[in-house]
């Protein structure tokens, strides 16, 4: 898993980040196990007039721990009512997203996250989005503006305020979004992503890979051996600079 990611000052040369490119995503498969390999890229914007206008750091999510258990939890959603995983679970599972509002991979696939879980809910498996960024960096992630990001596109699925960063720490999230996905039993069956969207949204008819992958876990209770990681913006945690 990752722990952390330092990032330089320097600009690192277009070479270097072409040959970061190709091994950004590697998979080893042996037998019925699919081996990804997670890890962090330093993703520059673009420059202009020579000055480097700024960094981001995108992390890839770690391989499925196939079977563990839901961490336990209390959070509040943007309406103050609390939930748990108990009150969570629908028949089948539950799925568990860690997301916010200012990331742009999240933003590149709001609306598919609505029709998905919403075609999940109607076959028992709910679903659950989590924030766990720190807001006082980032305006944009308040409970405020989530209630109303939650408003506006209609989410099928309470949105809860991860505070002090606990339960994000418990679930070993690293960046948004991040997914679990949880059998009848709440054991986790998938952490893959949700299609092939990063920052910009997937064409239309691209594989729905989630949605693929637990309605796998409501007819059978396991989720596919081969996941492709999910990628997105770091976890924003307090006390690291914005």
């Amino acid at each position: 898993s990752i722990s952390s990611v330092s990032v330089v000052s320097q600009p690192i040369p277009v070479e270097f980040l072409s040959v970061l490119g190709v091994f950004l995503v590697f998979f080893m498969v042996t037998g019925d196990q699919v081996w990804g390999l997670s890890g962090a890229v330093v993703s520059y914007f673009s420059i202009f007039g020579g000055k480097e206008q700024g960094v981001m750091v995108s992390l890839e999510t770690p391989v499925c721990e196939f079977d563990a258990a839901v961490p336990d939890f209390e959070l509040a959603d943007v309406d103050g009512v609390l939930w748990t995983p108990e009150r969570l679970r629908g028949e089948k599972g539950l799925l568990v997203m860690f997301i916010c509002n200012h990331c742009p991979y999240v933003k590149a696939i709001r609306e598919r996250l609505v029709r998905d879980t919403a075609a999940l809910k109607a076959m028992g498996l709910n679903s659950v989005a989590i924030m766990s960024n720190d807001s006082a960096q980032y305006e944009e992630d308040s409970p405020e503006n989530m209630r109303k990001i939650a408003a506006q596109f209609k989410f099928p699925f309470p949105y809860l305020v991860d505070e002090s960063q606990a339960v994000a720490k418990a679930f070993g999230a690293v960046c948004t979004p991040d997914f679990f996905g949880y059998n009848a039993d709440l054991a986790l069956q998938y952490r893959g992503r949700l299609d092939e969207s990063r920052k910009q949204t997937a064409a239309d008819g691209v594989r729905r890979e989630l949605f693929e992958a637990m309605s796998q876990v409501v007819e059978t209770g396991r989720g596919p051996a081969q996941q492709i990681p999910s990628m997105g913006c770091s976890i924003k945690w307090k006390g690291e600079a914005a």
